[in-house]
């Protein structure tokens, strides 16, 4: 059976391409999508690919992620910085969980230096633009074949 990989994404990336592209770039959450299952299927994964502007259904793929998920790539947006239900939910994950900023949220606001999220996040990758998504789908495929061995 092939893994399968959780790609989550939070609020108003829906607009990715169109808002603040001198920030977040040009291209698509479509893109983004594309370059994901790219990637994984080279690596043999599957993917599940969601985006909402709603916490409660972000809460509600992870845990959906318990029984149907290898693995969660997430880019939680707005809610990185204020969602400790969503820290809860991910806490409730066994797989590995890789969280993902387009834009570097260092060189940012200082509201959005602190990510509830990068306490459950075994690891982080913020500020490499869209390509930070394929390179956490890599990620993932290579932390489920060390456990795997």
């Amino acid at each position: 059976m092939t893994p399968c990989v959780f790609i989550l994404n939070g609020p108003n990336l829906n607009l990715l391409g169109k808002r603040q592209p001198h920030i977040y770039g040009s291209e698509t959450l479509a893109d983004v999508e594309a370059a994901c299952r790219e990637t994984a299927a080279g690596l043999g994964l599957s993917l599940r690919f969601h985006q909402s502007n709603r916490e409660y259904e972000l809460i509600d793929w992870i845990h959906e992620a318990r029984e149907a998920a290898a693995g969660i790539v997430i880019n939680p947006a707005a809610f990185t910085h204020t969602s400790v239900a969503i820290l809860d939910a991910l806490n409730a994950f066994d797989g590995p969980v890789i969280e993902v900023h387009i834009s570097n949220i260092h060189k940012r606001e200082s509201f959005r230096h602190h990510s509830y999220v990068s306490l459950r996040a075994d690891g982080i990758i913020a500020g490499l633009g869209t390509q930070g998504y394929a390179l956490a789908v890599q990620r993932v495929a290579r932390l489920l074949a060390e456990a795997a061995r």
